[in-house]
């Protein structure tokens, strides 16, 4: 599906990249001219007393935060501008060439950046039902931008669309054909812009084009997804249907038999809802030792701390083995890399996941993959016949471009 936009005007090279949530709203404005951060910030408790707005402009200004009630996202978004403007970076800003949105799911339909209008805000709509906790939360804050500046293009930047090239035999699950298509059940993935980006900068680390180079990403924050990204394309993808599916996270179990949603029904008689919680909200790292912080969990298991050592050792274990299933998907493998929170600062996970994986070419050489450094970097030995990399994620950049590429692309 695909709106085109009006060609911006060529001095307008500034993107804000909008990330709503259900009571937060993160920003950052960009000037494509040279990817530099003009601004981030990022509200918090919307709806609540105790609502905060932490603002930092880029250079010499300083952090400024502001607390109180902030009962709406529209008064939320309006203290954003309010910020914005008093660096001089308005929503009226004729350098301002777009707003970019973070939409968590596009379906099967948004195969691209898409120039926001009634009819694409309607289907985001339709899409509700199989992104209850995200697609409100990302409609409510397009709705207030675009009142806020009706003559900007607003541009939506789907979580779906890097997986939307998987086969038919990726995507669909083993279940009764016309129930699956009636009710859009498949397998959509997420974190699609982080997959899209590193898997771009890992064939960048290993001097190559994307479209030469099969690549297995790591992303692994409190939420958690890999994918099989073949010459520049994905082929698979963990999550599923919703982000439940595939690995350990910080409060979803991942992967799971089917039936103990029943059995939980059948013997705890717990409702669909409380179930949803349960997988949602108290699995994971925090419902199997009560902390989904991998730094604090690394803290015990060195005080040997049993739980703590069984929750890493599981979520060690799962990502081995979607490695190992990637790899067989994939037929030949340049890179593993890791990437978000957990991915880029916990060498021990790193360590880990790749142990014993020596057959297959990995390796993680001790000293690089212990080396603190923010950038890009091999942490695998020269030997290796696949590359180890972690390479930092930019979410909100790779917005920032689809955005940017998408209102100055030429007219049709």
């Amino acid at each position: 599906m695909t709106v085109q936009p009006s060609p911006a005007d060529p001095a307008a090279t500034r993107v804000l990249v909008l990330n709503s949530g259900s009571s937060s709203v993160k920003y950052q404005l960009l000037d494509m001219a040279d990817h530099s951060r003009l601004a981030v910030g990022l509200v918090e408790r919307i709806g609540e007393e105790t609502s905060r707005l932490a603002h930092t402009p880029s250079g010499e200004g300083e952090r400024r935060e502001r607390t109180g009630p902030i009962p709406d996202h529209e008064a939320a978004l309006k203290a954003v501008a309010e910020e914005l403007a008093a660096d001089g970076l308005g929503l009226d800003s004729p350098e301002l060439a777009a707003i970019g949105h973070r939409v968590v799911h596009g379906g099967k339909w948004f195969t691209e950046p898409t120039v926001i209008d009634d009819a694409v805000l309607k289907e985001i709509e339709r899409l509700v039902p199989v992104a209850p906790l995200h697609n409100p939360a990302n409609l409510t804050g397009i709705r207030t931008a675009q009142a806020l500046n009706p003559g900007l293009p607003q541009v939506a930047v789907f979580d779906t669309t890097f997986h939307t090239t998987m086969p038919e035999h990726a995507a669909r699950y083993a279940i009764d054909v016309r129930t699956a298509d009636d009710h859009r059940i498949r397998r959509y993935g997420f974190h699609g812009t982080s997959h899209a980006y590193v898997s771009r900068e890992t064939a960048k680390l290993l001097g190559k084009d994307p479209s030469e180079v099969n690549v297995i990403v790591l992303h692994l924050g409190n939420g958690a997804s890999a994918s099989a990204v073949e010459g520049g394309r994905c082929v698979d993808t963990s999550m599923g249907l919703t982000p439940l599916e595939g690995l350990v996270m910080g409060t979803r179990s991942g992967d799971i038999d089917p039936a103990v949603v029943f059995h939980l029904g059948r013997v705890a008689g717990m409702s669909a809802d409380e179930v949803d919680e349960l997988l949602n909200k108290k699995s994971g790292l925090v419902g199997l030792c009560g902390d989904n912080d991998m730094r604090e969990i690394r803290r015990r298991v060195e005080e040997g701390d049993e739980a703590a050592k069984l929750a890493f050792d599981i979520y060690t274990h799962r990502l081995k083995k979607y490695i190992g299933a990637y790899y067989a998907v994939l037929g030949r493998v340049d890179a593993v890399v890791f990437t978000a929170g957990v991915g880029e600062n916990s060498a021990p996970v790193r360590e880990a996941a790749v142990a014993g994986l020596e057959e297959l070419g990995l390796a993680v050489d001790s000293d690089r993959n212990a080396a603190r450094d923010g950038g890009p970097r091999l942490i695998s030995p020269d030997y290796a016949r696949v590359a180890v990399a972690v390479v930092p994620t930019d979410e909100e950049l790779e917005i920032a471009q689809q955005t940017y590429a998408l209102v100055n692309a030429p007219a049709a």
